[in-house]
Order: structure tokens, then C-alpha cells, then sequence
């Protein structure tokens, strides 16, 4: 039994030295062909897409910039976005949408104040610097680190410009301070309403699992930071979220042409890549998030004592089922979730193979999303069905065991009356 423990651990430890080993060929390579399509000789350097480098961070950015204007809302009607962009870039500049919730403007206005290449090194910095600070606390180990950071999820977020560096720390510091610090866990769930589409299921943990402090700690501060973005911008910025700026994020799911289909690993953009009607492809979304709600909400509620990486791990894979609009770079906290997995030693043959799939699922969807082929969304409900039922013989022994400690308890009380 020790040898056959003693090579497993080996096995493991092998396993995430050749998962490392890939992730840094993997970035590497793709960070050499990025930085070769650069044209750096216009004011902001383009890549090969005609993009600016740092791409969403542009978006980013011009929040940061217009919360420093008289009307900033003004920026979710479609073409004054189009003509500020054009404006600053020129006419031939691909279209990009503003749709982030007002309250982004909070965050964002110190970048905004700096020139777009300097605020966005500043950006690359602090998500790096973010992540792998949180990243050594929850992931542990050289090797297991450098699986994470160099993850495809990773590498796509950096290209991108995009929050998952820094939204992944705080997911992490969230289910490791649920308990130990569940006022800082509350802080973090509602500054998450940032970027809404990440913490659909965290209500549903909470009421799940009964931490009703976290739960109204994060209710009270997403209420702070709306309130904040009213006073300091106006209540129309909100209308103008609402009637303009979420149906621009529709209009990305409904789009006919499925040219976004490459970089959203969701049911609902599978189904629309491989031909399906918007509202077939949202019927069947919709038995995801169901199934999404009812196994956080069984995990939490009855394996709440559960190992807390496979809890995690299901939370975040389900997190990817739940919802139809969800980039790839957003897996992130999967593919350390699943890295942590591996390192743990924690998984059989089949579950070790759905984690590697669960850490390669950005590129899965890049390569079969570019050719219209469904497949890859089904990664994460997979994982998430594979820990849920090595979660539940679980949960069915332990409320075996409490029974019989109940009825043994009352057998003893009737044997020891007089």
C-alpha cells in the first residue's frame, strides 16, 4: 500500500511537471506569434486583427476616460461609441461595444487619467501581480503556479486585456475567506457585481450553505458601489445601461453571422455555432443553468463538510454552464481549480482527464469554434456531473451515519429510563 501511494504521488507530481512544461510552450509560442504581427508604427500599435494591443482594455480605458466627462452614459448608445473610437483611431477601426455595468467607471477612472499604453502596462501588472499573490496562497507549488499563469485561460486574458487575472485572486480569496473572514468573502462577492455573469451561482452557495453575514455583507456592497455610481455619474446612466447597453450584449448571442463563437466555451454559443435557432440554443442553455442551480445548491447544502477543492471545483464549472455570455479567458478559476486537483492527487483516470480538458478548454473552443463544431461546452458540465457524483455517495454515507447516530442516541435514552 505505501509503494502503491508512493508512485501515485510520483505519477502526480509527473503529471503537473508535463502540464507546466505545456502551458510555457503553449504561451511562449503563441506570445512569440503575437508579438511578431505587431505594427508598431501607428500612434496605438495594432496586432494582426487591426485591434490595438491590450484589445478590451481600450474598453476599459474609455470607461476611465468618460468618468472623468460631464455625460458619460452617453457612450452605451452604439454609434457616439463608434464615433468616439473613430475619433481617437481612425475610420477603419473594427467595431467594439460598451457594456460593462456603469459602476466599472469607479475602477477605472485612474486608468483613464493616464496615456492608453502606460495605463494598460499598469493593468497587465496589477492582474499579474494579483493573481499570483492569491495564486501561492490557494494553488500552491512552483509547478502547480506556473500551470495557472501560463494557462490558456491566462495567456488569452493578457492578450485580451481583459479582468480575469484579477477577478480569478478574488474569486480564490472569496471561498478561502467564507469562513475565516467572512466580512472580507461579502466585500469581494458584491465588488464581483462589477462583472455580473462570474457570480451568477454565489447567491445560491450562500442561501445554500446558510452564510446569511456573507450573504447581506455582499448585498449591502454591491448597494454601496450602485449608490456611489449614482451620486457620482447620475441615476441616467443607469437607464441608459439598461435600455442600450445590455441589449448591445445580445446582440453579440443573436448575431448570424457566429463570428464569436471562437471565444465563448458556453452551451448556448456551441449550439448557435453549429447552426441552432437563438431560441433552441436558449432552451437548451436554459436545462444548463438549471442543472447548474440544483447541483451548487445540493453540494452546499448537504456537502457542505466536503473536500474544498472538489466543492470549488464544481461551483466553477457549473459557473460556465449557468450562463450563455462568458468568454473564454473567464475559465480561468476552473483551470486552477483544476490544476489544484491534479497536484492534490485528488482525482481517478477519468477525472484527471476532464480536469486537463477543463485546463486546455480555451484553446478546445478557439480551434473547434473556428470551424463552427460544438463540443467543448461540454467540458465543464461534464466535470462538474463527475465531482457531483464523487460528491454524493458522500453526502448519501454521512446522512446514513447521522441516522443511525439518532436512532442509537434514542435507543440509549429508552434503555436508560426506569
Amino acid at each position: 500500500m505505501v509503494a502503491t501511494g508512493m508512485v501515485a504521488r510520483a505519477d502526480d507530481r509527473s503529471g503537473i511537471r508535463i502540464l507546466a512544461a505545456a502551458g510555457a510552450i503553449f504561451g511562449g509560442l503563441t506570445a512569440l506569434y503575437y508579438f511578431s504581427t505587431i505594427n508598431w508604427s501607428q500612434p496605438f500599435a495594432r496586432d494582426a486583427t487591426t485591434l490595438v494591443v491590450g484589445r478590451d482594455f481600450l474598453n476599459f480605458w474609455m470607461y476611465g476616460r468618460a468618468a472623468w466627462t460631464p455625460d458619460p452614459s452617453r457612450f452605451y448608445d452604439p454609434q457616439l461609441y463608434k464615433d468616439a473610437l473613430t475619433a481617437l483611431l481612425g475610420p477603419d477601426y473594427p467595431g467594439q461595444n460598451w457594456s460593462y455595468p456603469p459602476s466599472i467607471m469607479l475602477i477605472a477612472a485612474p486608468f483613464g487619467r493616464l496615456p492608453y499604453a502606460a495605463a494598460l502596462v499598469c493593468w497587465t501588472v496589477l492582474g499579474v501581480a494579483v493573481f499570483v499573490c492569491s495564486a501561492l496562497h490557494n494553488v500552491g507549488g512552483r509547478m502547480l503556479l506556473v500551470a495557472a499563469l501560463l494557462s490558456p485561460a491566462a495567456v488569452f486574458c493578457l492578450i485580451s486585456g481583459q479582468s480575469a487575472l484579477i477577478t480569478t485572486a478574488m474569486l480564490l480569496a472569496i471561498f478561502t475567506a467564507l469562513d475565516r473572514r467572512p466580512l472580507l468573502a461579502g466585500v469581494l462577492i458584491g465588488t464581483l457585481t462589477l462583472k455580473p455573469q462570474l457570480g451568477l451561482l454565489l447567491p445560491v452557495m450562500l442561501a445554500a450553505s446558510g452564510r446569511w453575514r456573507v450573504f447581506l455583507t455582499a448585498a449591502a456592497t454591491a448597494l454601496l458601489i450602485a449608490g456611489a455610481t449614482t451620486v457620482l455619474v447620475g441615476p441616467q446612466v443607469w437607464s441608459d445601461f439598461i435600455l442600450k447597453g445590455l441589449p448591445v450584449q445580445n446582440l453579440v448571442l443573436a448575431d448570424p453571422e457566429r463570428i464569436a463563437t471562437p471565444f465563448y466555451p458556453t452551451i448556448f454559443m456551441n449550439l448557435r455555432g453549429a447552426g441552432a435557432s437563438y431560441g433552441l440554443a436558449m432552451a437548451v442553455q436554459a436545462c444548463g443553468t438549471a442543472f447548474a442551480i440544483a447541483a451548487v445548491f445540493f453540494a452546499y447544502r448537504f456537502r457542505g463538510n466536503a473536500d474544498r477543492a472538489m466543492l470549488n471545483g464544481l461551483f466553477f464549472a457549473c459557473a460556465i454552464c449557468a450562463v450563455p455570455y462568458l468568454l473564454s479567458y473567464d475559465t480561468l478559476a476552473l483551470s486552477c481549480c483544476a490544476v489544484i486537483l491534479l497536484g492534490k492527487g485528488a482525482l481517478d483516470a477519468r477525472g484527471q482527464i476532464l480536469a486537463k480538458l477543463a485546463y486546455w478548454l480555451p484553446l478546445l473552443q478557439m480551434i473547434f469554434g473556428t470551424f463552427h463544431i460544438p463540443g467543448p461546452a461540454l467540458i465543464a458540465p461534464a466535470f462538474a456531473a463527475y465531482l457531483l457524483m464523487r460528491l454524493a455517495p458522500a453526502a448519501a454515507s454521512a446522512s446514513a451515519n447521522g441516522r443511525i447516530a439518532r436512532e442509537s442516541d434514542g435507543m440509549g435514552g429508552q434503555a436508560r429510563r426506569p
